[in-house]
């Protein structure tokens, strides 16, 4: 095409980019550099693009930088974009895209193929062609999966997946892939209506929340939301954050408020919260509804007036201010927050008052740290952010607050206490929750001194793991108090440790026992004794460390210390009856001779179709989390995790792994799948019975054809020392295991099912064997332990 004129043609039906034809011909072009176009026609009408709330508008030829965020940005709000070859629509299907930037792929690709950008979390492109549209999204089609079709109908994703093969008139799908397809929410309710699944009406409540969704980005959400709980609460006197909202935003507000008067205001404004919260865990920490209820109940006993002020300088969604209200109405509640989307939220929450006197709120948009906050509260309690770098002011040193002394940059946990301090009245009380390196980090240590020394510091209390994020670290809360001539200075600090209040579960993990932490908590701080609970004369605490924390000096309960000497017990002889067990009939087996076998590769397996290989891939650490695994999270194996001295385990929110299936950028176990390790380091195979498990590199998933390969026997073949010194590398520690190369005994199926159960014993003999290892140490350590500190007798 050298030396052809290009002129613009009309766009494709319903597309963001314009069609460019070649004036020898009508084949249809686009310009390979992006970039280069739109410098080319800076000065030009642009075309249409989609922004983050999947509205099209017109885009200013001079706001590059405010294009690129548009384009980056998903519809469900996250910025993690993937780059999907495009087929010009057929049939007059919609199909606007996102311009995408030129970028290199993730393997430093460059492709002249211009692309549009799909989310790689929730797989959903800016409109899908169909149908129903909504108000309030512009002219783009509000669209379910499976899982949202099963909230609306109040049934599980099972039943809607029996609709589909069951009623051929069930609403074809609209977008998505096989694995999670999109249909038309329109489509849907008339469809569930028509086959009397719903009744008018129902589901209306969970079908308002994909309209949410539409929006794509966090803050228009809470923006929204925000304004739904101003036009439906009761006026309250004070001061709340502006709202401001766009006219599609505004037309969504309109039809919100009108679902809302139908079916419950409170109901679906609290609806709408909960499912915002959840959709932006990663960004929104709420603190949990227990949690707050003890920051009020440890407040209450020690306030000494009544209250008429509380203050959180860090409301977050203002769950802590809610509690407050509900125990100190009508007193005025202040809250303030850096994220003003959040705050507004938080006055919307407030506005709902559960009391016949609700009180007066005043909730304003700052930083609490730099510009300060109102003083004289009488209670202020607060769940600061953490590990925060950049948290002082140009000039700290000159700051009057810091009377206990200028925190170091790595501790502005340190400069939060100082500013509630400094926001009490004199004998005010403050609750705040803090991770437990607080009360021991090095840098901190002068501060703490001088806080312990002055009487600042009443109580410390450390909670069970899991009572709060992050949940793998027992956070502890401190109670504060502003010194002041009506509050003489204490002589002790008072230890509370609740860490063994849990309640074992079925499935092997804890939750929190919260009456048993509530007890623990109100009867040590009425008496100052009791089972973990310790009043520390403040000239112990006066050492070189100055270390606050609870377990360094409350010894274990008696009842702590039996339950875990029973626990290791039972531990210890189930699994010794389950070696007994596995040795009676694994002594039965018998030598044979050595004959000819006749082997098969891994490859060859492959090329026949008898099994698929899936190769473990990298994930982003942005999905990443480390620590106790909670019920929504999904594991992460790593080649780390396997190897001696790995650290805590890793997992991924269940949200963000079904997005990442969608796009085949993760690779996810299925039950029966056998998991190879590609080192030799490390090498080993199993069948992998806990699926879902993410695969990280040099892990490998192979997925057995049902009927020719048992996966039992595949694995136990394939860990052989004989399959290692074949397919590993012996240059180094770090060689690999070439996969292709492993080989198995070519056996009939039923001859690979009776050996396939011998190999899951054996590799049930060396898991027990392992534990029991583990549980006899453990065992052996705390008697010896107890025997120790007098705790046992010998009798």
């Amino acid at each position: 095409m050298p030396g052809a004129a290009l002129m613009r043609a009309s766009p494709w039906p319903g597309c963001g980019w314009p069609t460019w034809t070649c004036s020898e011909g009508t084949a249809p072009w686009r310009p390979p550099d992006i970039g280069r176009w739109n410098a080319t026609f800076a000065g030009r009408p642009q075309p249409m693009r989609a922004d983050s709330s999947s509205r099209l508008r017109q885009a200013s030829p001079n706001a590059t930088s405010e294009r690129t965020n548009q384009r980056r940005l998903s519809p469900c709000g996250r910025r993690r974009l993937v780059r999907r070859a495009r087929t010009p629509p057929s049939g007059g299907a919609s199909a606007n895209v996102w311009e995408g930037s030129r970028t290199s792929s993730r393997r430093g690709r460059r492709s002249p193929t211009t692309r549009n950008w799909m989310c790689k979390l929730c797989q959903r492109t800016n409109s899908q062609s169909g149908g129903g549209k909504m108000a309030g999204t512009g002219d783009t089609e509000v669209s379910v999966n499976l899982a949202e079709i099963a909230r609306i109908a109040g049934v599980g994703r099972a039943a809607v997946s029996n609709w589909r093969r069951r009623h051929a008139s069930f609403p074809s799908p609209v977008g998505g892939n096989d694995r999670s397809p999109q249909f038309s929410l329109p489509d849907v309710e008339s469809w569930l209506l028509e086959n009397g699944k719903i009744s008018a009406g129902a589901g209306a409540k969970q079908g308002l929340w994909p309209r949410f969704e539409l929006l794509g980005d966090r803050d228009a959400m809470g923006r929204v939301i925000a304004a739904l709980g101003y036009r439906l609460a009761m006026e309250l006197p004070g001061r709340f954050p502006e709202v401001d909202l766009n006219p599609p935003e505004r037309e969504l507000l309109d039809a919100s408020v009108v679902l809302a008067r139908r079916g419950g205001e409170r109901e679906v404004f609290d609806f709408l919260v909960e499912r915002w919260l959840g959709a932006h865990i990663r960004q929104l920490s709420a603190t949990p509804e227990k949690l707050s209820e003890l920051f009020i109940e440890i407040a209450d006993l020690y306030v000494d007036v009544p209250v008429r002020t509380v203050l959180d300088p860090a409301c977050g969604t203002g769950a802590l201010l809610l509690a407050a209200a509900r125990r100190w109405a009508p007193a005025l509640m202040i809250g303030q927050d850096v994220d003003a989307v959040a705050a507004a939220v938080t006055a919307a929450r407030l506005r709902f008052s559960d009391s016949d006197q609700p009180s007066s709120v005043e909730v304003t948009v700052g930083d609490s740290i730099r510009d300060g906050v109102p003083g004289g509260a009488d209670v202020i309690v607060c769940s600061p952010p953490t590990n925060e770098r950049d948290w002082a002011r140009a000039e700290p040193a000159t700051d009057p607050r810091w009377i206990y002394g200028l925190p170091p940059r790595s501790e502005s946990e340190l400069a939060w206490i100082q500013v509630i301090l400094g926001a009490l009245r004199p004998g005010g009380t403050g609750v705040v929750l803090l991770p437990p390196a607080v009360g021991m980090r090095r840098a901190g240590r002068r501060i703490r001194r001088e806080m312990v020394r002055s009487g600042a510091i009443r109580s410390i209390i450390a909670l069970p793991v899991g009572a709060a994020p992050p949940h793998g670290v027992g956070l502890h809360v401190w109670l504060v108090r502003r010194p002041g001539d009506e509050l003489p200075p204490a002589d002790d600090v008072l230890m509370i440790d609740t860490a063994d209040c849990r309640l074992p579960l079925s499935n092997g993990r804890y939750e929190v026992d919260w009456n048993a932490v509530c007890e623990r908590v109100t009867s040590g701080v009425r008496d100052g004794k009791g089972p973990g609970v310790r009043a520390v004369p403040v000239m112990d605490l006066l050492d070189e460390q100055v270390d606050l924390s609870p377990a360094r000096y409350v010894p274990p309960t008696d009842i702590a210390v039996d339950s875990d000497l029973r626990r290791e017990w039972i531990a210890f002889n189930s699994s010794l009856d389950r070696i007994v067990e596995l040795s009676r009939t694994l002594s039965t087996i018998s030598v044979v001779a050595n004959g000819a076998p006749a082997n098969v590769t891994v490859a060859e397996l492959h090329r026949a179709g008898a099994v698929s290989m899936l190769h473990g891939r990298a994930v982003s650490e942005d999905l990443l989390h480390r620590g106790e695994r909670p019920p929504s999270g999904v594991r992460v194996l790593m080649l780390a995790d396997l190897l001696p001295g790995s650290g805590p385990g890793q997992w991924i929110e269940h949200a963000d792994l079904e997005g990442l299936k969608n796009t085949g950028d993760i690779t996810v176990t299925e039950p029966q799948d056998v998991v190879v390790v590609g080192a030799t380091r490390a090498f080993d195979a199993w069948v992998e019975m806990s699926a879902p498990v993410v695969l990280g590199p040099q892990l490998t998933a192979l997925r057995p054809t049902v009927g020719q390969l048992d996966p039992w026997y595949l694995a136990g073949s394939l860990r052989t020392s004989a399959n290692l010194r074949r397919a590993g590398g012996h240059a180094s520690t770090t060689s690999r295991v070439d996969l292709g190369r492993l080989e198995i005994r070519r056996l009939p199926p039923q001859e690979q099912q009776e050996l396939g159960d011998v190999f899951r014993r054996l590799m049930t003999f060396e898991i027990s064997l392992a534990e029991f290892s583990t549980v006899g140490s453990n065992l052996g350590r705390t008697l010896s332990d107890l025997l120790a500190a007098g705790r046992l007798t010998p009798h």
